[in-house]
């Protein structure tokens, strides 16, 4: 479904601020795959989500989705098949326009609808409002507010929805609950786990909660130095505790975890 062959990508290459940010990393995922991330800070987790949704081109390897070759394709074009869900609720989505508006462009975008509004039929309308409904925040009754009066973790899930409307083939969620109060995150989260496993959308979750990278999902992944240094599934997984994972990641580096974020959060 995704297969990553050696990506590798250096910025800045040549000069004093010269930094290799992926070292020929490979992954491959099934679909309906649902793989958590975690590292240190640093360890090249967003730089691999930027490097799958085009936001730059990797100097070396293949990004093949879904047996299509998208190693030099437009983010814009990517962004049809590719959802993406970032850690500040303010990105995602456009604050001057409405609800509806929002939901309209997600939709045109992914359904590979052409004009803006023409196209967006009363039955469209119709499916927002269900949609969202299912969220239970509201929202349904208030289409024509524009997303900026709406609180972090409304407009988090908003944007969650909005990215999942037309089922995405590959869905990357960077650390999107780390900046939402306790028990907005945890609604969110939920919701996540609920679409992802309805829809069955093969995803990618950046977390640096100990505990939801082993309880997540049937994967998990640990980053360091630009590279996927431990991979881990299946029963492995399953008898996994957070001290053991915190062990393997000395025994995978040489050294202890240093992101407090995560140490505080296990």
């Amino acid at each position: 479904m995704l297969q990553i062959t050696d990506i590798s990508k250096t910025f800045n290459p040549g000069t004093v601020n010269e930094k290799t940010a992926l070292q020929n990393v490979s992954l491959h995922l099934d679909s309906g795959d649902f793989a958590t991330i975690i590292g240190s800070n640093g360890a090249g987790k967003s730089t691999l989500f930027n490097a799958i949704t085009g936001a730059f081109y990797v100097d070396s390897g293949r990004i093949v989705l879904d047996e299509e070759d998208i190693t030099f394709k437009k983010e814009h074009l990517r962004s049809k098949e590719i959802g993406h869900l970032f850690q500040d609720p303010l990105l995602g989505t456009a604050p001057h326009m409405s609800i509806e508006e929002n939901m309209a462009l997600a939709y045109m975008r992914a359904s590979g609808k052409h004009s803006l509004f023409g196209r967006i039929t009363k039955s469209d309308k119709e499916r927002f409002r269900e949609h969202l409904a299912l969220l239970d925040m509201g929202l349904e009754d208030r289409m024509k507010n524009p997303v900026g009066l709406l609180s972090g973790g409304q407009r988090q899930a908003l944007t969650l929805l909005m990215a999942t409307m037309v089922t995405p083939k590959l869905l990357l969620l960077d650390e999107h609950t780390a900046a939402l109060d306790p028990a907005t995150a945890e609604k969110v989260l939920n919701l996540t786990k609920r679409i992802v496993a309805e829809r069955n959308i093969t995803c990618l979750m950046v977390t640096h909660n100990m505990h939801q990278a082993l309880e997540l999902g049937n994967r998990t992944l640990m980053m360091n130095g630009g590279n996927i240094v431990l991979d881990v599934s299946g029963e492995e997984r399953a008898n996994m505790t957070v001290e053991d994972l915190l062990e393997q990641f000395k025994v995978q580096v040489g050294e202890q975890l240093d992101n407090d974020r995560i140490l505080l959060s296990k």
